[in-house]
């Protein structure tokens, strides 16, 4: 297949069978090759992109293929499965739902749907009090710019301005890649429309510097301050990274917010609902946003997004003016409700921090092993490896990806690496999964860094 990153060709590896990990046949499987090859011929090339592991069902941490192959998963279906997979008081509760006849109502209420957005504003920091349900990351995104503007412009019609930082991944929409801080990203939209500024993100590595003059600094640069922005939108951690900003940073990007009139837009789709060890992962460096973007482990399954934020913003917009198709979707809504439910009542939340503790300090002695391992960064249940050709800082994209493809043949599942040069290893494992699920996993990963040498 031309351009895929992975041996298409099915060959022997060597079996496997552990209490996490079982490989009993060729990899690719020989009989999922005319799946892929329709899959292939049907979809995008842009669909091609993944481990060839043809996913027949997933629970807990563990996925399995039809031809009894079974995974350790590292990739919570790109951070989604928080809760686990397929948890079957999950099922259950889309089951009920589907089975008592509400399977859509647009905007028109629900019960089910008033129960969801009351907890939300229960879980979120005070003075956070509206909550609108979307579908995806992106549109929560392309809604927080659209409401910081519309708030910016009764201050000052040329408050519209956005600033975002570098290497951030906001959703795959014309405004949430012109937010995003990747440049290959934007290539497609030809003439960029105004207002989007970005400024370095200080994430010690690929930014040694991580003051806050930095970002006034870059600002000033580019002919602009505050009374020209409405609002700072921040991934709480680098997404394609795993990288956080110091605490110091973001409180005194918080003040300089205040001071400026400006909205503290958090992206949480990736850090919400648990895996760095709280609740929200902005809760790392306290303060308190004007909005929360939510998505993908809200639902821990089902595709369900929400805007979290202060009734100034979000009620701007009048009856019928501001609507979704899908919004608040009762089956996806059952799931959210399902799902939170579950992180609650199982301690998943400190079972991110707790675990989380642990495998990142196995990470950081894997690194100081490894010279190819530039920086591990993450919190919780998050972290990233930033793949390096020895001796700098330049991503090695192709040893990256032998590393994720030898772990798939030993039975360890990753999401292709994204990042900086498409160099970053992602982990990120359901937040049930256990301290020897964990173990396990990390003796497979540091045997796949040997053997991509």
């Amino acid at each position: 297949m031309p351009g895929y990153p992975y041996n298409m060709a099915p060959r022997e590896v060597p079996r496997v069978d552990t209490r996490y990990r079982k490989i009993t046949t060729k990899l690719p499987v020989p009989e999922s090759i005319p799946m892929l090859e329709t899959l292939r011929r049907c979809e995008p090339i842009a669909m091609m992109g993944q481990p060839p592991v043809v996913w027949d069902r997933a629970e807990g941490f563990l996925v399995y293929d039809r031809w009894g192959n079974m995974w350790l998963d590292w990739s919570s279906g790109v951070l989604v499965a928080n809760c686990g997979h397929g948890r079957k008081e999950m099922r259950r509760a889309i089951a009920r739902q589907v089975e008592h006849g509400l399977l859509h109502n647009y905007c028109f209420p629900s019960e089910i749907r008033s129960r969801l957005v009351e907890r939300l504003v229960e879980l979120a920091p005070n003075g956070l009090d509206k909550v609108f349900l979307l579908t995806t990351g992106a549109e929560t995104i392309e809604n927080a710019i659209k409401i910081t503007r519309t708030y910016g412009r009764k201050i000052d019609p040329r408050k519209i301005g956005i600033v975002t930082f570098s290497n951030a991944f906001h959703g795959r929409t014309l405004g949430a890649q012109m937010a995003g801080g990747i440049p290959s990203l934007k290539e497609w939209i030809g003439d960029h429309p105004p207002g989007f500024y970005q400024v370095p993100f200080p994430d010690g590595f690929r930014c040694e510097d991580t003051s806050f003059d930095l970002f006034i600094k870059t600002l000033r640069d580019q002919g602009i301050d505050g009374s020209r922005i409405c609002s700072v939108i921040m991934e709480t951690y680098i997404g394609g990274g795993a990288s956080f900003a110091p605490e110091r940073y973001v409180k005194e990007l918080s003040g300089w917010c205040k001071e400026n009139d400006v909205a503290l837009v958090f992206d949480e789709v990736q850090a919400g609902f648990g895996r760095t060890g709280r609740f929200f992962g902005f809760e790392h460096y306290g303060v308190t946003p004007d909005i929360i973007c939510c998505g993908k482990g809200i639902t821990s399954s089902l595709p369900l997004s929400a805007v979290i934020g202060r009734h100034e913003l979000l009620d701007q917009y009048g009856p019928g003016e501001m609507t979704s198709t899908h919004t608040g979707n009762p089956v996806c809504v059952a799931a959210a409700l399902s799902s939170i439910d579950l992180i609650e009542r199982e301690g998943l939340v400190e079972n991110a921090r707790k675990v989380g503790d642990g495998l990142h300090v196995e990470l950081q002695a894997i690194k100081q092993k490894h010279p190819i391992v530039g920086a591990v960064h993450g919190r919780g249940l998050v972290a990233g490896l930033h793949i390096v050709k020895v001796g700098g800082k330049e991503p090695d994209r192709e040893r990256a990806y032998g590393i994720v493809e030898k772990a798939m043949e030993k039975g360890l599942l990753f999401f292709s690496p994204v990042g900086y040069g498409g160099a970053t290893i992602k982990i990120c494992p359901p937040l049930n999964i256990t301290e020897g699920a964990v173990i396990d996993g990390l003796k497979v990963l540091e045997e796949a860094i040997n053997e991509s040498a």
